[in-house]
């Protein structure tokens, strides 16, 4: 037995299927975000990414992103982070990103207790060799347990001219 697809059931199908494919973001080589126990970033745990690069011809944009709830009890948050090439040069970086404004206000975008900021890190970066890059970030915070943070992650996009 045979059944016929009518011409609603299809656009039914087609719709979803096609905003799939529009929202999809061609320009991202990388994005992963690592969840932290408990909403707490302990001081031993680094949040490490691994980034396979083919394109050593285009730039790209790499950010982080920082998903905090009300209880993290600082207006900053200074990161310590280290790069690794595929050829095993090593990059470090300690920066400070704001995650409040000057008057207590939080910062990013969401709605109820979690709040999720975008830090930029490199613009127009150049990965000079193909290979595996690998990013660890820890927090300089002076404390060991970092509470309120409920991930955090990296994102690698290629710039489009």
């Amino acid at each position: 037995m045979t059944k016929r697809i009518n011409k609603y059931s299809l656009f039914i199908f087609l719709i979803p299927l096609s905003n799939l494919l529009i929202s999809c973001d061609s320009n991202v080589v990388f994005s992963d975000s690592k969840a932290m126990d408990k909403n707490t970033w302990n001081l031993m745990n680094s949040a490490t990414f691994n980034v396979n690069i083919q394109d050593t011809i285009n730039s790209n944009n790499v950010h982080f992103t920082i998903r905090t709830g009300s209880d993290y009890p600082f207006r900053n948050i200074w990161l310590f982070i280290r790069t690794i090439s595929p050829d095993g040069k090593l990059i470090g970086d300690t920066i400070q990103y704001f995650l409040m404004d000057e008057k207590g206000k939080r910062l990013g975008k969401g709605f109820g207790d979690i709040r999720e900021v975008n830090l930029p890190y490199k613009s127009n970066v150049y990965f000079p060799a193909k290979g595996a890059y690998r990013f660890t970030v820890q927090h300089g915070m002076r404390t060991e347990d970092l509470k309120g943070i409920y991930d955090f992650g990296l994102r690698v996009e290629k710039i489009t001219r």
